[in-house]
């Protein structure tokens, strides 16, 4: 099938064509090629005959014949394979068949980091680009033996020794076991995240990431990363440490001026041979990651026969001991690099003289006593084996702890000795110790021996199986490293006598690597292996740590990283490995192997509580998709894990676990704000739902108590015909009255048929979510498409809400223009709302002039919020004033309060009164009340109902006349033809019974003399409206909103906002249009009104 760019002479492409006196030795006459198209160079097409093009073809769905089809069978239809498909045939194009399907998912490659982007730019010719193979790695060469060499690491050959030796045998064995059960229950989650479903390259940070969400992964995998770099500066200085101490110490390039600056020279001598060290690994990973690769089984060599030597010294130490000497001065340890004979006086041609190390105590080669030191006087100097062998008995002496504090000297307990003071100028000459010692610190320097067992997990895109060789993999790696570090702590314990142990750098034993004296057949067996150990280590994390964070910024979950998922056009990190570089160095400079121990630490140990942490969730959660193949886990294991982890932060540094977690929780708090959102399906947000839900159900028991009570809002927003917000200032409103706090739900409704406008209402959902975001209003959204716009609101005032969290207020607009249209059906739907929130039990809140409302940019400095108490509604008047003024706009403005007098009332005792309910209810505000006197309805207010009463009979007249007269033309009107209505309070909207869609009407002598009554009548009733006379009962509420205005204009006419009792719609449905002018006449005058109406129920009370 040749699928290439179609070149017909008129440029149109056909579906499916038949080629005839084709030139092509390819294709055969009359042959269909459905959906392909031919170049001219490829075969000459003198005539192209279109044939019908398939169903499929409009919508680019073109489907290829069946290859066993002869050309009489294919001619019947292109779908013939898809006969048995017919039914799900308009599916086809937006869901795919489950063979396609499975088609893709086999072949789905799984290509490690950067793999995939290094082929594409090595072949950038087509022709010649190479078929990536597909992963082929076992358990053993793709996980075990990765894991073995990361976790086997500069801690064994430098720290172990000294660790038994200031622990003691019985506490190295807990700190083993703490450490090792770390990782074993970190190893078990790890496993069942790793096999449920497929784990890309990416390691640690994709599960976590995929399984806690892009917060608690970017965190993470910022930790991982900084922990993967930390631990590259490790490996360098313990390079360096071995290379200066053991190896080369004449390479030093800073030498001790004095005694005691021994160490600070030795840490600049780190520094500079570090950032030397640090370059060159840069330089060998930038220029090229196969020769990491490729040295990588040779560092696991070094490793593997340094360990194995070990055994070997061990073994051979029980019937043969290495001879290593130790020098004692009484019970103290001597540094034996000074002098060579390990006695005060030798024998020189028959004659005593002092020995160098008379010399070194008493400062002269006279055999007298008078500058000696007095602890040299005193004490006798003897040899003790360094290495006594397994079968000593030195193990029950090593059994206990020997903690020391800094500058502390060596000493061999139950040595005999004579306990007098020395001189302090002569301590250079004892083995001291160098950083004061205790478990925690131990801790702390040990766990990055048990680290790297991530490398399986970072390695699954190579691995044949990785669901099967992760787990099998890990544990099996974690098993023979624990197995040996137990093994190594007893024979340490067993072999090595205790002052050695405690000697971190051989000084005792002239220098050597301690558990070089140990091996066999020679230290240089541990020194050599060691240091290429520790320098393919370097280099490891040197690799690994650029591509985590490369993963990290092409992601783009941390915005300000997007620069380092950049690199070489093979996909090589080179930002990344530049900061990669930069924040190692940082660890080089503090130069000592056992500061930075503990910083790695907790960046390792807080992946690993989340990688616990993840698990944990998942497995409690029980999501559809937690399916993992590994089935020994358990979520209690998981919490212990995720335990222990923390317990070994603290215990190790509590200070830098802090710091560990602050750096984290920034992180995560960046990415939550400014980070882009992504949707993992992850498990905090399943969290979040079974949170949720079982507080719904919590609030599902009752009402909340009077105290607890909050406005939760149903907005109802209108729309313009564009679908915008006609009215954006009601959020605005919203968002200074909730300050965030609640719930807050913007409710609109689309007229029209569901099947029809759903496109519509999904853009209208998505322009007020916009909007929300821009007024900073934190709430939902619901849009309701219904046959009439009154309905809709109904549904929304009923359905919105969830449980516990239903809207208590709604907050309605003005409908602005009401007298101006001929049509009643805009104030109708506001009054109906008002009802309907009413039956209900509702509180209402209608802004008033919302356009004049300030926004969330303005702020108020002073003025005044003035409260109109007229009739008790359960205290909303007073609530929601205070509720304003927590919002920055309103916070500057002061209360007041103002209540209505009779003349039958006493004015006095009512402010006294009012004062105290206010003092009691904590709100701070001025009271006022207003004395209404009874006075007469003036001439103004009788004047304004006749109006009243005039306009409405008038516009009802009209409306019947052209009823009739749309009844006399027989106008067909069909309802679904009406211009849809996007707004709120619709003016074309259709009230009462639904026309028929065709009036035939059969004209009868009676009808007609009946239709010349009635028109008879309107006429006069058009003359009737000059001699009418108002109602008296409109009349008096007409009187009461004139007189209530009068006051209100008179005392707030410069308020802010004036905040003002509603009154309830007439029970009767004929005077909604006189209630109308009621609320008219009431604000007329007033810049800012919100009309109040409670819901039935208190909402503010004096008790705490």
């Amino acid at each position: 099938m040749l699928k290439t760019v179609c070149m017909s002479q008129d440029g149109a492409c056909p579906g499916d064509f038949m080629l005839q006196n084709v030139n092509c030795p390819h294709v055969k006459l009359g042959q269909e090629f459905p959906g392909v198209a031919f170049r001219g160079h490829l075969c000459s097409l003198p005539k192209l005959m279109e044939i019908t093009s398939s169903s499929h073809a409009s919508h680019g769905n073109h489907k290829e014949n069946s290859p066993f089809l002869n050309s009489s069978e294919a001619g019947k239809g292109g779908d013939y394979y898809d006969r048995n498909l017919a039914l799900f045939e308009e599916e086809l194009d937006i869901r795919p068949k489950v063979s396609s399907l499975l088609g893709k998912l086999v072949n789905y490659t799984n290509l490690t980091q950067g793999v995939k982007e290094h082929e594409e730019a090595e072949s950038t010719d087509g022709s010649k680009k190479k078929v990536s193979k597909s992963p082929s790695m076992g358990t053993l060469m793709g996980v075990y033996l990765p894991c073995m060499q990361n976790i086997f690491g500069v801690i064994l050959f430098l720290r172990l020794t000294w660790m038994v030796g200031m622990a003691g045998v019985l506490q190295s064995f807990l700190i083993v076991l703490l450490c090792c059960c770390c990782t074993m229950l970190t190893t078990i989650s790890m496993s069942a995240i790793a096999t449920n479903g497929v784990v890309p390259a990416g390691g640690s940070y994709f599960m976590i990431s995929r399984s806690l969400g892009p917060e608690f992964g970017g965190a993470v995998g910022l930790c991982f990363y900084l922990g993967t770099t930390f631990a590259g500066a490790m490996y360098i200085l313990g390079a360096i440490e071995i290379l200066l101490t053991y190896i080369v110490p004449q390479a030093a390039i800073f030498h001790p001026s004095g005694a005691h600056d021994a160490s600070s020279a030795m840490l600049n001598n780190m520094r500079v041979y570090g950032t030397v060290f640090l370059i060159l690994m840069a330089v060998v990973v930038f220029v090229g990651v196969k020769y990491v690769n490729k040295f990588a089984s040779l560092f696991l060599a070094c490793v593997v026969i340094s360990i194995l030597s070990i055994y070997a010294g061990a073994i051979k130490s029980i019937f043969d001991p290495p001879e290593f000497p130790i020098c004692m001065l009484g019970n103290r340890t001597l540094s034996r690099d000074q002098f060579d004979v390990c006695a005060k006086t030798i024998v020189k041609d028959n004659i005593t003289v002092a020995s160098k190390l008379w010399e070194l105590f008493c400062h002269s080669t006279n055999l007298t006593t008078e500058n000696c030191d007095e602890y040299f006087v005193m004490n006798n100097v003897s040899e003790i084996a360094g290495i006594p062998g397994a079968a000593s008995g030195i193990l029950k002496d090593n059994l206990w702890s020997n903690y020391l504090e800094k500058g502390e000297i060596l000493e061999k307990a139950h040595h005999p000795s004579v306990d007098v003071a020395g001189q302090k100028n002569n301590l250079h000459l004892y083995v001291l110790s160098d950083i004061a010692t205790s478990f925690m610190v131990l801790v702390g320097i040990f766990f990055p021996s048990v680290t790297g067992i991530m490398a399986g997990s970072n390695r699954s895109g190579d691995l044949k199986d990785a669901q099967k060789s992760i787990p099998v993999g890990t544990i099996l790696a974690i098993v023979t490293t624990s197995l040996v570090y137990f093994s190594c702590v007893l024979l340490f314990g067993a072999c090595i006598e205790g002052v050695v142990l405690r000697d971190k750098y051989g000084d005792a034993v002239n220098k050597n690597l301690v558990v070089g004296t140990l091996s066999w057949p020679s230290p240089w067996v541990i020194v050599i292996g060691s240091f290429f150990s520790t320098c393919g280590a370097g280099l490891q994390s040197l690799t690994g740590a650029p591509r985590l964070l490369q993963a990290i910024a092409k992601d783009n979950i941390i915005p300000f990283l997007w620069i380092f998922g950049h690199g070489k056009a093979n996909g090589e990190p080179t930002w990344a490995l530049l900061l990669t570089a930069l924040i190692a160095e940082l660890g080089i400079l503090i130069a000592s192997l056992d500061m930075v121990a503990p910083i790695l630490s907790m960046f390792f140990l807080m992946c690993y509580l989340f990688v616990n942490l993840a698990c944990a969730v998942q497995t409690l959660l029980r999501t559809p998709n937690w399916r993992p193949r590994f089935k020994y886990y358990h979520w209690a294991l998981s919490f212990l894990g995720m335990s222990i982890c923390l317990a070994l932060m603290f215990i190790s540094s509590w200070y830098y676990a802090l710091v560990a977690m602050l750096i984290a929780g920034m992180i995560y708090k960046y990415i939550e704000y400014q980070g882009a959102e992504k949707e993992w399906g992850d498990g905090i947000r399943g969290l979040s739902l079974s949170a949720a839900r079982y507080a719904l159900l919590r609030l599902e028991e009752g009402p909340p108590h009077t105290k607890n009570w909050r406005p939760q809002l149903l907005v109802l927003l209108k729309l313009d015909e564009d679908l915008h917000v006609k009215y954006p200032r009601l959020l605005t409103f919203a968002s200074q009255l909730k300050a965030g706090k609640g719930l807050t739900i913007i409710g609109s409704v689309i007229q029209g048929n569901f099947l029809e406008t759903y496109g519509e209402a999904q853009a209208a959902e998505q322009t007020i979510k916009n909007m929300m975001d821009i007024e900073k209003v934190k709430g939902f959204c619901q849009v309701v498409v219904a046959n009439k716009v009154r309905e809709g609101i109904a549904h929304l005032i009923q359905s919105c809400g969830l449980g516990g969290m239903k809207h208590n207020t709604v907050v309605l607009g003005w409908p602005y223009g009401w007298r101006q249209s001929e049509d009643p059906r805009s104030w109708k739907t506001f009054i109906g709302t008002v009802r309907c929130t009413t039956a209900a039990h509702l509180a209402l809140l209608v802004p008033k002039n919302v356009s004049f409302y300030p926004s969330n940019h303005e702020r108020y400095n002073e003025g005044n919020i003035d409260v109109w108490w007229i009739v008790h509604d359960g205290g909303m008047l007073m609530l929601l004033p205070f509720l304003l003024k927590q919002h920055k706009v309103w916070r500057k403005c002061k209360m007041r309060i103002f209540t209505v007098a009779q003349m039958d009332d006493n004015s006095i005792q009512m402010k006294k009164d009012l004062a105290t309910f206010l003092y009691q209810l904590r709100i701070e505000a001025e009271v006022e009340v207003v004395e209404m006197h009874n006075s007469d309805i003036s001439a103004y207010t009788y004047e304004r109902t006749l109006m009243m009463e005039q306009r409405s009979q008038m516009l009802r007249q009209m409306r019947l006349t052209k009823t009739e007269r749309e009844r006399e033309a027989q106008l067909v009107k069909d309802r679904h033809s009406i211009a849809r209505l996007e707004s709120l309070y619709s003016d074309e909207e259709d009230e009462g019974d639904p026309v028929p869609e065709n009036i035939q009407m059969t004209w009868t002598k009676e009808k007609c003399d009946a239709e010349k009554r009635n028109r008879g009548s309107a006429v006069g009733s058009f003359r009737d409206l000059i001699s009418i006379k108002p109602n008296q009962s409109n009349v008096r509420r007409m009187h009461t909103a004139v007189k209530l205005n009068e006051v209100i204009v008179n005392r707030s006419h410069d308020a802010r906002l004036v905040l003002l009792n509603m009154p309830g719609p007439p029970k009767n449905t004929d005077g909604d249009e006189n209630y109308m002018e009621f609320l008219e006449v009431l604000t007329e005058g007033l810049e800012r009104v919100l009309l109040v109406r409670g819901g039935g129920r208190e909402v503010i009370t004096i008790y705490s």
